[in-house]
């Protein structure tokens, strides 16, 4: 073998070598932290406008991205929570209706709802318990 052809085997090995390494440090990089919203969350809606009640306050139950209602009181509580913490909620209460939407963050929350086909609006707050 020539000085050149060693030269360039050489060359061309510690190439692959370093494209390996590239690769593989990339594979054992830790995944980016993703938010995990599950839990308890303690939620105060409070009435801005309209003749809906001034306030209520509802356990709600996260599980796996799902809102759910955690308490005792009569209502339907669906929804979802996305990675990057954007919530839906859906709330019912016999023929009543409220829609909300809004951000988690940490243990915390905050956002907007309307309902009673537009009668009512106002504002929500989060605090996450467990």
């Amino acid at each position: 073998m020539t000085h050149s052809r060693a030269f360039r085997a050489i060359r061309d090995l510690a190439i692959v070598s370093t494209l390996s390494l590239t690769g593989a440090a990339a594979v054992l990089r830790p995944a980016e932290a993703v938010p995990n919203f599950d839990g308890v969350w303690s939620v105060v809606i409070v009435t801005q406008q309209g003749i809906c009640d001034a306030s209520y306050r509802y356990p709600i139950r996260i599980t796996k991205g799902n809102l759910l209602n955690a308490g005792n009181a009569q209502v339907t509580i669906t929804g979802k929570v996305e990675k990057n913490g954007a919530v839906v909620v859906n709330v019912a209460a016999g023929d009543k209706m409220a829609t909300g939407t809004g951000r988690l963050a940490g243990k915390a929350g905050a956002g907007s709802w309307s309902g009673g086909n537009g009668a009512c609006s106002g504002i929500w707050q989060a605090e996450r318990r467990s």
